[in-house]
């Protein structure tokens, strides 16, 4: 190789290198002083804060969900308890159908509630990441096919 291929190829080198420091970045003046952000920093962050919001909400769901569903298992069984202290089979039968029927419906309504927060937590989550305008591969949105 000749001197120039050389040069320009080391020029090319750290013209790549240097593509990273040459990023769009923002002055923000605040009572007289001035900071300088990245843009890419700034936009990271801004997903970063979107996530964060998205799994408090998610783990506030997950504990509600699980909270009632235990409550609904305890409550079958002390029903189903109940019932087996009755003297005759149709006041059997009543009870325990009552027992599955209450049962039935709070764990129905304890997975409606869970599937509504998720649903609702990763909506947000989608529009506060379009609000950031960060590139799409830096959200993990992705995930949310994942059934959590």
């Amino acid at each position: 190789m000749n001197k120039k291929t050389i040069a320009f190829s080391v020029a090319v080198f750290a013209l790549a290198a240097a593509l990273p420091v040459l990023a769009v970045t923002t002055t923000v003046s605040t009572n007289g002083t001035s900071t300088t952000t990245s843009s890419a920093v700034t936009k990271i962050a801004c997903v970063g804060a979107a996530v964060s919001a998205r799994e408090t909400a998610l783990d506030a769901g997950l504990t509600a969900y699980t909270q009632s569903a235990t409550a609904a298992y305890s409550a079958r069984a002390t029903a189903l308890q109940q019932a087996y202290t009755a003297t005759s089979t149709p006041a059997l039968r009543t009870a325990i159908k009552a027992a599955w029927s209450t049962f039935t419906a709070s764990f129905r309504s304890a997975a409606s509630t869970w599937q509504t927060t998720k649903s609702g937590a990763w909506a947000t989550f989608r529009t506060a990441v379009k609000a950031c305008k960060a590139p799409a591969d830096t959200a993990d949105a992705m995930s949310s096919t994942a059934g959590l």
